[in-house]
């Protein structure tokens, strides 16, 4: 399955495409379409009956019934109670299965790997997160570690009787439309295959292996699950040792012809007569490269360091804050120049620059402010992520979850 968001405004019979490395099964196929729409709206309403089904849809009631039994045989919908009607019989109310699928998203980074496993309805089934020294780690090593970490959330899966949807794994790198990770800077990857030498490394499981840009899927699992959730025009900014933007635009995923687009990392700003990348003049490694009292810091003492920071800003003190509120105006310099291009609703700080935003937070909105054309900075608001670190791997997990929202339904082993 590939990784997707379906627009949550497709109604009956609609086609549209939502963005993605791969076609859908059939475009023009009607029913396909019509089983994510009945799909979407028993999620919506949590449950709900077929005749519900049938007035909110806009569907006829032997069509809802029709649907309602695949999605109930495929394992994706099941009856859960009963409610009197208004005629006074009982009416079987739906609502999703969490039962029996599970969906995998993992993230490999600079100092850490994080797993999620979620259920049809979104649940988090399992929440891992392991030191990993992603920078120091060969790519051979660190897929062995990936796969790893994924056998066993499979296992405890199987254990459970649930079926694996896919696995999804989000990388802070340039990822082409086939999954090979063309650029990973941080990671010392380059052109590599990460999802063929991950299937390998996982003996060809029968599930999809796909991977995706972290902030790219930081920025599904906002819309998804976030405090800004449902908001059609959001940027992410992952705040890890890179820096990189996941885009939702009218409601959609944009990743750009060849999937490489929310490099803001790379955008060039001048702040205090110093002109250089966002990256390098607001990026973690620019917080840790000034402030942090360590020689020589190993990947995996990343988050210590950025906590030893925090616990002297805290203490105010006047070297720490005042770098802090400079790294925080270079961030609002680069924030600025996207939110002039794209108009978002909010900037998401994600990853590390949670931990930092009550002193990089303000300063990088008055910048903001300050420097957009549109008053107001066109309505857009810099909030601090919900989600923790744990985002990228949870919108890898949702997007298989988006793919089924979108017609494309499992079939349960056996069936």
């Amino acid at each position: 399955m590939a990784m997707r968001i379906a627009a949550k405004s497709a109604g009956p019979g609609d086609a549209e495409e939502a963005p993605g490395r791969a076609k859908r099964a059939d475009f023009t196929d009607v029913r396909a379409n019509n089983l994510g729409f009945v799909l979407r709206q028993v999620r919506a309403e949590g449950r709900c009956s077929r005749a519900d089904l049938a007035a909110k849809t806009g569907l006829n009631k032997a069509t809802v019934s029709s649907l309602v039994a695949e999605l109930i045989e495929r394992r994706v919908l099941r009856e859960s109670g009963s409610v009197i009607g208004n005629i006074g019989r009982p009416a079987v109310l739906l609502s999703v299965d969490t039962g029996y699928y599970a969906s995998l998203g993992v993230e490999v980074n600079v100092d850490y790997m994080t797993l999620v496993a979620v259920d049809l309805a979104g649940n988090r089934l399992l929440s891992w997160r392991r030191a990993h020294d992603g920078a120091g780690a060969t790519p051979g090593k660190s897929v062995s570690a990936l796969a790893g970490l994924a056998k066993r959330a499979v296992d405890r899966m199987d254990s459970e009787g649930r079926q694996i949807l896919g696995l999804a794994v989000a990388v802070p790198g340039m990822i082409d439309n086939d999954g090979v990770v063309q650029r990973a800077p941080m990671l010392g990857w380059s052109d590599f295959d990460l999802t063929g030498r991950l299937r390998q490394a996982m003996r060809d499981p029968k599930y999809a292996v796909t991977a995706d840009n972290d902030a790219n899927l930081g920025a599904v699992a906002e819309q998804r699950f976030g405090s800004w959730a449902g908001v059609s025009n959001v940027i992410y900014l992952t705040g890890e040792i890179g820096l990189g933007a996941g885009l939702i635009v009218d409601g959609e995923l944009r990743r750009g012809a060849s999937g490489f687009a929310g490099e803001i990392g790379n955008l060039l700003v001048e702040v205090d007569g110093r002109i250089g990348r966002v990256e390098d003049l607001a990026g973690i490694r620019a917080v840790l490269d000034e402030l942090s009292e360590s020689d020589d810091i190993a990947g995996t003492e990343v988050e210590a360091e950025v906590e030893d920071i925090v616990t002297r800003a805290r203490a105010g003190e006047p070297r720490v804050t005042e770098a802090l509120d400079r790294i925080g105006r270079a961030l609002g310099a680069g924030i600025a120049l996207a939110v002039d291009l794209l108009n978002p609703e909010a900037v998401v700080l994600g990853g590390h620059y949670q931990a930092l935003s009550p002193w990089i937070g303000p300063a990088a909105e008055t910048e903001l402010a300050a420097r957009t054309h549109a008053s107001g900075a066109g309505g857009a608001e810099v909030v601090v992520s919900a989600l923790g670190h744990e985002a990228p791997a949870l919108g890898a997990a949702t997007g298989i979850l988006n793919d089924i929202d979108a017609g494309l339904m499992p079939t349960p082993l056996g069936r």
